[in-house]
């Protein structure tokens, strides 16, 4: 099923389970990344979506590979249309 938008609430949910098992705080994610921790805080909050240079900057600040990101996100895309299926 095609779905013509990204859920930015999981894009959030997704780049905060992977701060999170980097063991970082937002405030260092955000510096490392060189975007404001209030920008970062309402990414994963989902009311922000991440630009592709800005996703490129918190991946290499948490040393985490942009697909490996992408993957996460494209299965949780996948277990979402699995629920909503049922």
């Amino acid at each position: 099923m095609y779905i013509s938008t990204l859920d930015p609430v999981l894009v959030g949910r997704v780049i905060a389970h992977f701060r999170q098992q980097s063991g970082m705080s937002q405030e260092v994610l955000s510096g490392l990344a060189a975007i404001g921790r209030s920008h970062l805080s309402a990414i994963e909050r989902g009311e922000r979506k991440p630009t592709l240079e800005t996703l490129y900057r918190i991946c290499t600040a948490m040393n985490v590979k942009m697909s490996a990101v992408i993957l996460k996100l494209e299965e949780e895309l996948d277990r979402a249309e699995k629920a909503g299926g049922k």
